[in-house]
């Protein structure tokens, strides 16, 4: 064995022996080795009491979240960005500021989900269905119905329920701007007698387009077709994207008139 090769197990003997030395977090150190430099990286958050900075994406469905969140976590530099097409919201909270770039890694996001009801109006809107199948459809949306009445509305419904076994023969349109439908009957006890059915052609609903939104009313026009199938009856609803676009419009404007940042238009890179 050489002097040099004593020297190394000297050193390696040294080595192993000597007693742990604490290493300080947020610091890098380089050690040599036998086999070369070794690298330790205490930088990372893992090895802080508490991150270096905030990060992450945090979602939320209404305007009035979006606000807690904004006064929390914003600061002078903060950016928001308002996407009419994709119906969101986005605040880049730790966005670049005049001189000083940032991580841009801090983000609210606004994505408005749509209710239950006004899904079922626009699921539904210019079909037609079965006179029992349109009845109940009313019935289930009531409190949806503004003008006329629900109890009006109701009604009418329970009619068209009623006037299962006719046979609709024509429909007319009156001056009062309602729809009459002329049937005949088709059970024995009555078959041959005529009857009517007198309808709105058009109707007011009250919708929430999004969930924690304002409500906003639609006008409904009663579409018809009588067929070899009977009667088929359904609406068709005036401008409802129209009605979404405002909805949003009016979201965006409750938060920019709750924080001192302009709401740009688009997306943030």
């Amino acid at each position: 064995m050489t002097n040099t090769d004593n020297a190394q197990v000297i050193v390696d003997t040294a080595l192993r022996t000597a007693p742990p030395a604490e290493l300080t977090p947020g610091k890098v150190y380089a050690f040599h080795t036998a086999t070369g430099v070794h690298q330790v990286d205490l930088t990372s958050d893992e090895y802080k009491d508490q991150p270096t900075r905030k990060t992450g994406t945090t979602t939320v469905r209404d305007a009035e979240s979006f606000l807690a969140y904004w006064t929390k976590h914003s600061d002078s530099d903060s950016e928001v960005y308002a996407d009419a097409e994709r119906l969101t919201v986005t605040a880049v909270l730790d966005a670049n500021t005049a001189d000083i770039a940032r991580w841009a890694g801090h983000r609210l996001h606004l994505a408005l989900r749509p209710t239950t009801a006004w899904q079922q109006w626009i699921q539904q809107d210019g079909q037609l269905m079965r006179q029992e199948e349109f009845a109940e459809f009313l019935e289930d949306h009531l409190p949806e119905l503004l003008e006329p009445s629900s109890a009006e509305m109701l009604e009418i419904a329970q009619s068209f329920q009623a006037a299962v076994k006719v046979d609709f023969q024509s429909a007319s349109r009156l001056s009062s701007g309602q729809r009459q439908f002329q049937y005949v009957e088709t059970v024995q006890s009555k078959a041959g007698q005529k009857g009517q059915l007198t309808v709105p052609e058009a109707f007011t609903i009250g919708l929430v387009p999004f969930e924690g939104s304002e409500g906003y009313k639609l006008t409904a026009r009663l579409r018809h077709r009588i067929g070899q199938n009977g009667l088929q009856l359904g609406y068709k609803l005036e401008r409802p994207d129209e009605v979404r676009k405002t909805a949003f419009a009016d979201v965006v404007k409750a938060i920019g008139e709750q924080i001192d940042t302009a709401v740009m238009n688009g997306i943030p890179a």
